[in-house]
């Protein structure tokens, strides 16, 4: 598995990066990355339509358990996945902006 911490994620969110959010949607709605599209993890091999194949993919969750699982099923799959390690919570831990509800 690939994984990267938030000092990265954030460099490469700056330069366009792709993030999406495993989490269930009310943790979503708690708060996120900006920038961060819900695809549940449930819901996301059902989904993988909508993830391009030729971008890297950055998954994120809580704490980088559920989005390091779906980092193999998405590799296993052929696409550029890579996990935040730390998730959501070093994230806001490290004192970026967090955004609330959906988007």
């Amino acid at each position: 598995m690939c994984d990267i911490d938030v000092d990265r994620l954030d460099a490469v969110l700056r330069e366009g990066g792709v993030l999406i959010d495993v989490r269930e949607p009310a943790e979503y709605v708690e708060g996120h990355v900006p920038g961060a599209k819900l695809i549940p993890m449930s819901q996301l091999t059902s989904r993988l339509g909508e993830l391009d194949r030729k971008a890297q993919v950055h998954l994120i969750c809580a704490t980088g358990n559920r989005s390091g699982a779906m980092t193999d099923v998405l590799i296993a799959r052929r696409f550029k996945a890579v996990n935040v390690l730390g998730g959501t919570k070093a994230w806001i831990e490290s004192g970026r902006p967090v955004e609330e509800g959906l988007s």
